[in-house]
């Protein structure tokens, strides 16, 4: 077999209902010159059982990441292979067979392409129908991403490929120092940003960032997130993780009172303009709530008492320490099947 090229990685925490099919789908691609790794990310569901009863297939490799947080264990993965293309699949979505081959062509052919993702639809639960207050772009906000049908070179970091179906050069990642752990989820908080901030620093240094209509992916809407509770909390954390964003940026101070007062003013006048259209007005109603989220955290950092900058700092010096003791936890040590 040639060099590989490719590694695929899971990462996930507590899904094991939709665990096995996104597997599945990986191990079912075109070609067999990749590697599939799934990091367990603290579950203590049934992941590690889901993920055993598949071991036969060589491809598949299990890792277990006691530190909890999106980012550690998408570090985690990078570290467990020498690919030197990452492609991040999430846990409750479904690659499409040719998914791999799309992503690794586009990195052959350009050579400062750093970032890639493609397009994403949208798995409804059989026992719901798409509530009508969620507009186009709420729904992205369930992971739904479509830029039309040929590539495209993304200049605006807010139209940065989905996390969900999301891929990185490995020489990108190891330049900026991986993944920052005080960006992406954490157990059942909702910070995100992530991707938007690597694609900030992508074009930065001069990389490329792009959109691949042909790498598709199906993401699975889960039946709690088709609830206005969910999009509020979403939301709400979006802001938190704007303020970080901006923090990092180096754009802190009195301003950012009038850049989310401004976009707090601008979303209640539209939820109210837009009152008889449900989508549109939930829709700027949640963005309005964002910005209370985002305020909040620039009172914090501010008054020097932020928790996300503590706790991501905490999680990274952390991460090296529990990692063996978390593996040896559950039956085996690092990089054991």
């Amino acid at each position: 077999m040639s060099e590989l090229q490719i590694v695929a990685i899971i990462c996930t925490h507590n899904r094991d209902s939709y665990l096995g099919a996104a597997i599945d789908s990986l191990l079912e691609q075109d070609g067999d010159n990749y590697e599939v790794l799934v990091v367990d990310n603290a579950s203590s569901d049934r992941t590690k059982e889901v993920v055993e009863s598949r071991l036969g297939d060589p491809r598949l490799k299990y890792y277990y990441e006691p530190v909890l947080g999106l980012s550690v264990a998408r570090n985690r993965g990078a570290k467990e292979t020498t690919a030197p293309i990452l492609a991040y699949l999430d846990d409750d979505a479904e690659a499409s067979p040719q998914w791999l081959k799309v992503i690794t062509e586009a990195y052959q052919k350009y050579e400062k392409l750093a970032i890639a993702g493609g397009k994403v639809t949208l798995i409804w639960p059989p026992e719901i129908t798409p509530p009508k207050w969620i507009s186009p772009d709420m729904a992205g906000g369930l992971g739904a991403y479509d830029l039309g049908e040929e590539v495209v070179y993304i200049t605006n970091p807010n139209l940065t490929p989905r996390g969900l179906n999301y891929s990185l050069r490995r020489t990108f990642l190891e330049e900026i120092g991986g993944f920052d752990p005080n960006l992406g989820r954490v157990g059942k908080n909702l910070l995100s940003n992530e991707e938007l901030y690597m694609t900030e620093l992508a074009l930065k240094k001069g990389w490329q960032v792009a959109y691949l209509p042909n790498a598709l992916v199906a993401h699975n809407v889960a039946p709690e997130r088709t609830k206005p509770s969910w999009f509020l909390s979403r939301s709400w954390w979006q802001g938190v993780s704007e303020c970080y964003r901006e923090e990092v940026a180096g754009r802190t101070g009195f301003a950012q009172f009038n850049r989310g007062g401004e976009r707090l003013i601008r979303g209640i006048y539209k939820a109210v303009k837009y009152y008889d259209d449900p989508a549109l007005r939930f829709d700027n109603l949640t963005y309005a709530y964002g910005q209370i989220g985002y305020l909040g955290a620039v009172c914090q950092n501010l008054l020097g008492i932020s928790s996300w900058s503590k706790a991501g700092e905490k999680r990274s010096r952390g991460a090296e320490e529990q990692r063996s003791r978390g593996a040896e936890e559950q039956g085996g040590g690092e990089g054991e099947k």
